[in-house]
């Protein structure tokens, strides 16, 4: 899969902190690799589905750069857009 990060935020609530910190570390540091077709950020993905984990969130925050939180999506959301939606 082309965006493994991406979907273990999706499957959330069956994903480990230590899966998500292990897949993260071994992706190549590419800012393609860190939007998917949508526009989607692994932020965009945690925070658009029902109760997402503060663990995931954590390691996303400790290994992401900090900028990513300010892009867009393709429908133009930020990734807390979909926290207060």
């Amino acid at each position: 899969d082309d965006f493994p990060v991406h979907n273990l935020c999706y499957y959330h609530s069956s994903t480990s902190a230590q899966e998500l910190r292990l897949c993260i570390e071994n992706q190549e540091e590419v800012e393609e690799s860190l939007v998917d077709e949508f526009g989607m950020t692994a932020f965009h993905v945690l925070f658009s589905t029902a109760d997402p984990r503060g663990e995931l969130l954590e390691i996303l925050l400790r290994k992401f750069p900090y900028y990513v939180l300010g892009w867009k999506d393709a429908n133009g959301k930020l990734p807390m857009d979909y926290l207060i939606s």
